[in-house]
């Protein structure tokens, strides 16, 4: 659980945050109550924050009490779950990802399940809305079922989204991409995740950009999350936190150029506590003032950018990765 000054260091930095999957579940017993305690403890200190439960749309990690009986132990004896969980098509077992199994998302029993289920989480850890992770519904298990299963997808959010309420918040991970259409129009917000150095190369920063301004005129609310540069898909590097703040300002600069109103950045080498979140970055907490104008592209298929505010001017080169940022 988080120490009272971990909570003020976060709560001074930010007004929007996630409690994680599995966060509290040792201490607590269950996800749902280490997001009922931070949560708290965030309010207390900032009553104006919002808070986010975590659930996940394809995998049924077993954090919450409400899934605590989707593992291999326990499975067997729930029938009634375990029709939720989608085989795997070459071995006729359950399927599984990173440990967890998988969610059926063309069941309706199962959609109408999960809807019940993170509305509860919702309503019992006192969060203001949910961040809803993995848009994808497993197609990779069922490729010749995508437009089913995209729909499906769709549908089952658009069920939690009236289940919930105007008052909530439900942010859609990734949920820009084609595979998500179906998702975007009922979401009130949509992070772009760029887990892997790969989404976060030049053409895809350019397009989540174009994204992020299209969430901003249909009133969305954008995270902007960048991994540190170079440190790959599975964030080991030992030399954390010092390589996240030589490499900060391309992070910075990247979401400034796309920078809309409703819109957070994020930074991080992973989506642990240990991973950033209690690193000071003294430049995040620069007084920015708005923005003179949209980002101007140097020539028509370069890779320089540029961007003025009121107290700063950005420069960018996303296919050098270089940037600055000139503080005034």
């Amino acid at each position: 659980m988080l120490r009272p000054e971990q909570v003020r260091f976060i709560a001074e930095r930010t007004g929007f945050l996630c409690i994680e999957k599995s966060h509290g579940m040792e201490e607590l017993g269950a996800a749902e109550l280490g997001a009922k305690h931070e949560a708290a403890a965030f309010k207390k200190i900032k009553s104006s924050v919002k808070v986010l439960f975590y659930f996940n749309a394809a995998y049924a990690w077993p954090y919450t009490s409400y899934n605590r009986d989707f593992t291999k132990q326990r499975i067997d004896a729930h029938p009634e779950l375990k029709k939720f969980l989608i085989p795997h098509p070459q071995t006729g077992r359950l399927a599984d990802q990173y440990g967890a199994y998988c969610f059926d998302v063309l069941n309706s029993e199962f959609r109408d399940w999960w809807v019940e289920t993170v509305a509860k989480g919702v309503e019992e850890s006192g969060c203001d809305g949910t961040f809803i992770d993995q848009m994808h519904g497993n197609v990779k298990l069922r490729p010749d079922k995508g437009p089913e299963i995209a729909v499906a997808m769709g549908q089952m959010m658009a069920a939690l989204k009236q289940r919930l309420g105007a008052d909530k918040i439900l942010l859609a991970n990734n949920a820009y991409s084609s595979d998500a259409k179906h998702v975007y129009p009922v979401s009130d917000a949509v992070m772009f995740e760029n887990y892997a150095t790969v989404k976060s190369s030049k053409e895809s920063l350019l397009a989540e950009w174009a994204h992020m301004l299209r969430n901003a005129q249909e009133g969305k609310i954008s995270v902007f999350r960048l991994g540190v540069e170079g440190t790959g898909r599975r964030n080991l590097k030992p030399n954390m936190p010092k390589l996240s703040q030589e490499k900060a300002e391309f992070a910075l600069a990247c979401y400034l150029i796309g920078a809309q109103p409703y819109s957070y950045f994020m930074y991080s080498w992973g989506w642990k506590l240990s991973s950033g979140a209690l690193v000071d970055y003294p430049e995040f907490a620069k007084p920015l003032g708005p923005p003179k104008g949209a980002y101007n592209r140097t020539t028509p298929d370069g890779w320089e950018f540029t961007r003025d505010f009121e107290h700063a001017s950005v420069w960018v080169n996303t296919e050098s990765r270089q940037a600055k940022i000139t503080w005034r």
